[in-house]
């Protein structure tokens, strides 16, 4: 019944035109405020989509790394366990140690990345050449792919020098001597054979090559390695196999899953995008103070209606449920005109993108955009809310007038 006397009201030709200007005014803003945020929050989700595919092309769904220290020990039967392990579909044993590479007068420090024989199945960084061939040679003939970030920093170019690089690595376990500091680094010659170019962290950080050469110049054991980088058949099992791995391994290994190798950007992505979601409810807000003055002149336009209602024994809950519902109603338009609004700039901007980034230095010319159920389905919440909160002061004032009718 609340809701028909609602509906009525909302329909209804008031007596004074300013009641429905402002009506609608805050219906607009509901609708405008509803859109934008929900419409930022699917850019937000579209640029995280984007930034997790690009990291996902260099880290692994799951990765095993010591608890301490830079390096561990796999042992032949720890190796020959994790490929039969069910659920597994690829693991790669990786070394990493920083360095100094050199190219004549161009020198920078890298982070020299050993891999073996099965690294390309674990991650998409073969299929990310700009240039060149993925080889990395054997141990006593090293071949590189570098960064495209390492390669003008060293002024090569890796698909057709000539000459070799000059790196260096430090010897584990020797200290570094006062008098000859260089005695306490493996000198060696590495070819370049290719570049790839994933994203900025990685092009200006990392050389990839064999893993043997790495722990030949490193002075270590064929079976020390950083991690244990794993490509899983189903990443939905990634919880329950990381579990079952941190088990097998005992504590002095961590099983880390792709979010917890990366938490530290993930979670910067999500406190972005709750902090402008924040900013943009006080549109909402502001949109409540029309709906506000909206109510309260209505309710003064009512007062007769509130009588009869209440003369013929309308409870003062059903009164203030009729405005409530009202707050409601106005709401309800105002929320579903803004997610069809933010829907419809949603698909225009994925077909036709027509709001594009600046700058020519981005891999994407335009704002992504993706939609997310639990946001809209949020937003929605808020909205309904702050349309309750706004209607509880009017819809009080009409619940607790005086029961008198004058004559």
């Amino acid at each position: 019944m609340n809701f028909l006397f609602a509906w009525r009201y909302f329909k209804a030709k008031k007596s004074t035109n300013a009641i429905n200007i402002i009506a609608w005014v805050s219906v607009v803003a509901i609708a405008f405020g509803t859109a934008a945020i929900i419409f930022v929050l699917s850019i937000f989700n579209g640029f995280e989509n984007l930034v997790k595919s690009l990291y996902a092309d260099f880290y692994t769904d799951l990765r095993i790394i010591p608890a301490k220290g830079k390096t561990i020990a796999f042992t032949t039967a720890q190796q020959q366990r994790l490929a039969q392990w069910p659920g597994i579909k690829a693991t790669a044993f990786t070394i990493e140690e920083k360095a100094m590479v050199q190219n004549g007068d161009f020198q920078t420090l890298v982070q020299v990345k050993g891999v073996d024989a099965r690294y390309e199945k674990v991650n998409n960084v073969a299929n990310r050449l700009i240039r060149g061939r993925y080889q990395l040679g054997t141990a006593d003939h090293a071949a590189c792919i570098l960064g495209s970030g390492v390669e003008n920093a060293l002024a090569v170019e890796s698909d057709r020098a000539i000459l070799p690089l000059l790196i260096y690595l430090p010897k584990k376990g020797v200290s570094v001597s006062s008098s000859d500091p260089l005695q306490s680094l493996s000198t060696d010659n590495i070819v370049t054979s290719g570049a790839f170019a994933i994203q900025q962290d990685f092009d200006n950080s990392y050389l990839i090559t064999n893993s043997a050469f790495v722990q030949r110049m490193l002075g270590i054991g064929s079976q020390q390695y950083s991690a244990a980088e794993i490509a899983l058949t189903n990443t939905r099992q990634e919880k329950e196999l990381q579990q079952q791995l941190q088990n097998f391994f005992g504590a002095a290994y961590t099983v880390q899953t792709r979010y917890q190798q990366n938490k530290s950007l993930y979670t910067t992505m999500q406190l972005e995008k709750w902090f402008i979601f924040l900013l943009l409810c006080f549109i909402l807000v502001i949109a409540a103070f029309t709906m506000i003055g909206a109510l309260t002149m209505l309710v003064l336009e009512k007062q007769k209606d509130i009588q009869i209602l209440k003369a013929m024994g309308a409870s003062n809950q059903l009164i203030q449920k009729i405005f409530l519902t009202e707050g409601l109603l106005l709401a309800a338009i105002g929320g579903i005109s803004g997610l069809l609004l933010a829907l419809l700039v949603g698909w225009l901007q994925i077909q036709f993108g027509f709001i594009a980034l600046e700058g020519q230095t981005f891999i994407i010319d335009r704002y992504p955009v993706k939609f997310l159920i639990p946001d809209i389905l949020l937003v929605l919440t808020v909205v309904t809310i702050i349309a309750l909160a706004a209607s509880w002061f009017p819809s009080r004032k009409a619940a607790t007038a005086p029961a008198a009718l004058k004559s």
